[in-house]
């Protein structure tokens, strides 16, 4: 009987296709990685929509050709991807520009006014500024005006997640989970937006140039023999509509209680928690929709997050890639004995990890900070405050869910790259002053498309099942009394207090960063 799991994970910086059985444990993993985006002018961020389908197919067809599963044991494929990454195609489906992916920088300039009543609406209540910095951020604006040749050409206008189904099943369909972005999506009904709602005004998309939505956990269609001759996926098996990569990712961690949160120490680091209930943390800001039908997850996100990490290596770590080379270690162990170099606090260098602008907190103008410098730093506290500085942000995000949704958090789960971090693990739980665990899973992500899968085929009856059944907890980091002392005191005193101190320079500063308009 066919009951494993096809799942497809389309991150930033590589493609994995992973195999599950129905217990939740990994059979089959092939990783391979990619370009995260080319730029052509600063701030653009952009890569050839192909790079993620052929990506795809050499991750299936490696896994076939290893021999540890057979292709007769997949009951079902699901798919998650990276967020808010866009791609326009032609009838046939054939791409007309570089996608645009999600870390991309560039700002629609000439954006429609909101007429009637939601532009008056806006101006009463003061959200007219919200407004206008959702259509000056929404990809679609800035293709119709800079663009319009290419807009008049698209026959659909699709995420990233659409774009695949496509080439896998020959539909144009996506999952109501993947919709993340600048799209005239209605987060509340989990649908497209009526046509009285102010996004079509906002937005300059029409209606025909989007897929159908397909809820999580329904089929989005079977595998074509285009697709099954490419990828290798046996034709006529079912594609169970997943979620975006960071709603998955929180279901394969097992959040899908209020009280339990999800850190994710991924590229862009975010803390989720799962809610029956519509809530808008910031308004007009909504909740994204959850991997788990009718759910919604309350998401906070320090953008590019974990991406700083990554840059710090680059530039600062060559001695432990060589030192790790030499000794054949993984980087990572002399990474984390640089962290366990330096005491708690970092001898009093704190870090504000906001390298990339907010809406509302922080907001447009926002820019990373690290202030306390004296001649005890080294590269050592760098990096520690780093590490200490976004987990300090999570936990302000952790604040304030807890004040919005009143419900008290009192579990964390970390998943992303940096959770296979020991040292980064045990000074989370020292901030957050909570046990804090890993899922039994790195690909916590891809275990939550799995998940899915599973639902939708029925190989487990509902989604509390397939928790139950799928996933456990890794390791577990047990917060240390007298670290959590230090940094309850630096958080409380200096770093809830840095950004309001900060913001006049920061809008100061903004005109400096990329003062050629796009």
């Amino acid at each position: 009987m066919a009951e494993n799991l096809l799942a497809i994970d389309c991150g930033t910086q590589s493609i994995r296709a992973l195999v599950f059985d129905p217990r939740g444990n990994l059979l089959a993993k092939n990783r391979v990685l990619i370009e995260p985006y080319y730029s052509t002018a600063p701030g653009l961020a952009e890569q050839a929509p192909g790079v993620f389908w052929d990506a795809l197919c050499q991750a299936c067809q490696e896994i076939w050709k290893a021999g540890k599963v057979k292709k007769e044991s997949i009951a079902a494929v699901a798919l998650t991807t990276q967020r808010s990454t866009v791609v326009n195609v032609d009838q046939a489906g054939k791409p007309l520009r570089p996608a645009i992916v999600w870390l991309d920088q560039r700002r629609a300039q000439n954006i429609p006014a909101i007429k009637g009543v939601w532009g008056t609406a806006f101006k009463l209540i003061g959200m007219q500024p919200t407004v206008q910095y959702l259509q000056r951020e929404c990809e679609a604006n800035w293709i119709v005006d800079q663009q319009p040749e290419i807009w008049e050409k698209t026959h659909k206008y699709l995420y990233l997640s659409g774009y695949l189904v496509y080439l896998l099943t020959g539909q144009w369909v996506d999952s109501v989970g993947s919709q993340v972005g600048y799209m005239p999506f209605d987060y509340k009904e989990q649908n497209w937006a009526a046509k009285s709602h102010w996004y079509w005004q906002a937005l300059r998309i029409q209606r025909e140039k989007l897929p159908d939505l397909v809820p999580v956990g329904q089929p989005l269609g079977s595998i074509s023999a285009q697709a099954a001759q490419a990828s290798g996926i046996p034709q006529g098996l079912p594609l169970i509509a997943s979620a975006a990569d960071k709603a998955t990712e929180v279901l394969g961690a097992g959040s899908l209680d209020p009280n339990v949160a999800c850190l994710s120490y991924g590229t862009t680091a975010t803390i989720n928690t799962t809610h029956a209930k519509y809530l808008e943390m910031i308004p007009l800001i909504p909740p994204y929709p959850a991997a788990v039908p009718h759910y919604y997850n309350l998401e906070l996100q320090i953008y590019r997050g974990y991406w700083m990490v990554s840059w710090f290596k680059q530039e600062f770590g060559e001695r432990e890639e060589k030192l790790a080379q030499e000794r054949g270690l993984e980087p990572e162990n002399l990474f984390d004995d640089l962290v366990r170099s330096v005491p708690p606090g970092s001898q009093g260098l704190v870090l504000q990890p906001y390298w990339s602008p907010g809406l509302r907190y922080p907001g447009p103008e926002a820019r990373g900070a690290i202030i306390g410098f004296n001649d005890v730093h080294t590269r050592a506290h760098v990096y520690r405050a780093i590490l200490e500085g976004l987990a300090y942000a999570l936990r302000d995000g952790k604040e304030r869910t807890e004040k919005r949704s009143h419900v008290t958090i009192d579990q964390i789960r970390v998943a992303g790259g940096g959770s296979q971090s020991n040292a980064a693990m045990q000074l989370t739980a020292d901030i957050f002053n909570l046990p804090v665990s890993r899922p039994h899973l790195y690909e916590a992500s891809g275990l939550g498309a799995a998940i899915n899968a599973a639902v939708g085929v029925g190989l487990h009856a509902d989604y509390a099942t397939a928790i139950k059944e799928m996933t456990r907890l890794g390791e577990t980091f047990m917060p240390n009394r007298q670290a959590s002392q230090i940094y309850n005191q630096l958080y409380n005193e200096v770093y809830r207090h840095m950004y309001d101190h900060l913001q006049p320079f920061y809008k100061s500063m903004q005109a400096f960063t990329f003062p050629e308009k796009f």
